[in-house]
Parts: structure tokens; sequence; C-alpha cells
């Protein structure tokens, strides 16, 4: 299945729309991490902690996106739009896209 942040797959036409799917991730973010960002925040750097989290959810809302897609009878997705979010300690992690049934050209 091809995950694409376009409106179009080259190579392929879209023959149906099928629906809007998303995926939702909220990761706890633990003490030590914070402690590593707060000393980061004052003297520079990266915050690979964070940066760890923020891959897997991505990784996660992704594979929860095609999922859904799949359950509606779409080979693929476009149209990728990513949101993060921090509250609460809590970060959160969304996408959504349209699914859709594509045939090569």
């Amino acid at each position: 299945m091809i995950v694409t942040t376009t409106n179009q797959i080259e190579g392929k036409q879209i023959t149906e729309y099928c629906d809007i799917v998303f995926g939702e991730a909220v990761a706890g973010v633990n003490m030590f991490r914070d402690i590593g960002a707060s000393f980061r925040n004052v003297f520079g750097g990266r915050s690979r902690g964070y940066e760890n989290e923020m891959m897997q959810a991505r990784t996660e809302v992704i594979e929860e996106m095609k999922q859904r897609a799949a359950a509606v009878g779409a080979t693929d997705i476009v149209g990728v739009k990513f949101d993060y979010d921090l509250a609460n300690e809590m970060l959160m992690v969304m996408c959504s896209g349209t699914a859709v049934v594509t045939e090569d050209k």
C-alpha cells in the first residue's frame, strides 16, 4: 500500500475514493526523558528520547491508518497529513489521509 502526502500517485489512476482514514497515538513521555530534555533546553542539543518516541508513534499511526484503509477496500492512501502535540506530558501524533483504490495507467 502506497501512503503519500501528494494527491495522486505517479503511474496510477485513482478509480475510487473510499473514505477519510485516521491514525492516532498517544504516548507518555517518562520522567527521565523529561529531565534529559530539560538539560538540552539549557545547554543545547537534540533530545534523542523524544525523537525516538516521535518516530515510533509516527510508525504506529501510519500502520493504523493502513489497516483502516484496507478495511474499507482501499489499495493506497493519498493526501496524508500529520499533526503533533504535547499536552500534560503526553505526546500525541495524529495523521489522516484519503483511502483510495488505484490501478496502473
